[in-house]
């Protein structure tokens, strides 16, 4: 579907001047949809509608003003929200989109908000007949892709791996305090997802080495660095492992106060970070592959969202309810839309 299929369709983007937003409301006017800017922050908004395309409406509304959220969703066919920690704005603006009848999509990262969002509205946005898509990002989502897509035919697998080659991580503002949520939420503890189940514990990450696609090649990695896959994978595939794995120096960039916010370097905005996500699916004996790679994990979130809505505004899902990117889209399809786009490049090893 082109362009044409939703010329003008009003998307709201909940968080509109944060970080990502701003990448998910050009990726939407590049796309011919009509963006809807809110927030909590009326200044910030005029500020990036003035500086975005004339004529972009304002809706500022805060997550505990049901009625301003209303307000805000008003006549759209959509919303994404990209306003974290998602640990306080998912749950309203799921509850508003619900009331006005239209799908929804979120860039969470956070564990914890994501399950959320699977515990408390599956049912509802059944009964409503809308979706829900949380972790449409980066993070949970492109993974859970790529993990779908290289499972094929396989109606389950033993174990899945998901690497993470990051040649950098210099983290939002956002990222930082969803992180703080996160740990707060979970009392310090980490969390994987083995055996079936998600389990929290005090363990000392492993360090280990990844065989990543060359260029990159081998790295040092750390393990057990859980992301929003051990939600979104699980959520919908029978995969009782689902390990995750993160580029030893992303991982001491992140961890460290002091390391800077991203800084553009062309002039969309993007960073110089580049990034690959390798996915490994393993059965009985058998491997299955799957790679993505591209340039900065923030500014590629937003084709993923804006994607996503654009299929479930033309009717290409497969899932109603809360669901993830794999269980929600046909995910060779969507990823190869993405790589025919130019965002990101996808590779198959079988």
């Amino acid at each position: 579907m082109g362009s044409a299929a939703v010329s003008g369709q009003a998307v709201v983007v909940y968080g509109a001047y944060g970080h990502t937003g701003r990448f998910v409301v050009a990726e939407l006017l590049e796309q011919g949809f009509t963006p809807v800017l809110s927030g909590r922050d009326p200044e910030r908004l005029r500020e990036l509608a003035s500086s975005s395309r004339p004529g972009l409406e304002v809706r500022p509304a805060s997550v505990d003003d049901p009625g301003a959220l209303d307000r805000a969703l008003t006549g759209a066919s959509a919303v994404i929200n990209a306003a974290g920690p998602f640990a306080a704005t998912a749950a309203p603006v799921i509850e508003a989109a619900l009331r006005a009848g239209i799908p929804y999509v979120d860039v969470a990262a956070e564990i914890e908000a994501n399950l959320d969002t699977f515990t408390h509205f599956g049912e509802r946005a059944r009964a409503a007949n809308t979706l829900v898509v949380p972790a449409m990002a980066f993070f949970g989502g492109l993974s859970d892709l790529l993990v779908t897509a290289a499972m094929g035919d396989w109606t389950s697998a033993d174990e899945a791996h998901i690497a993470y080659g990051l040649s950098s991580w210099h983290p939002t503002a956002g990222t930082r305090v969803a992180g703080a949520v996160s740990r707060e939420r979970r009392d310090g503890r980490r969390v994987r997802y083995s055996g079936g189940a998600l389990e929290y514990h005090d363990d000392a990450l492993p360090t280990l080495k990844w065989p990543f696609p060359e260029p990159m090649g081998t790295r040092e990695v750390i393990g057990e660095f859980s992301m929003a896959d051990v939600v979104t994978v699980p959520s919908h595939l029978d995969v009782p492992e689902v390990r995750t794995y993160m580029a030893a120096e992303a991982a001491r960039d992140l961890a460290a106060p002091d390391t800077p916010a991203p800084v553009a370097v062309d002039e969309d905005g993007r960073s110089a970070q580049t990034f690959v996500v390798d996915a490994v699916v393993r059965s009985g004996g058998v491997e299955r592959r799957a790679v993505a790679s591209g340039r900065d994990i923030y500014a590629v979130s937003a084709p993923l969202a804006v994607e996503a809505v654009r299929r479930v505004l033309t009717g290409r899902t497969q899932a109603v309810g809360v669901a993830s990117a794999g269980a929600a889209f046909d995910a060779g399809d969507f990823l190869g839309a993405l790589s025919g786009a130019g965002h990101i490049s996808v590779e198959w090893f079988r």
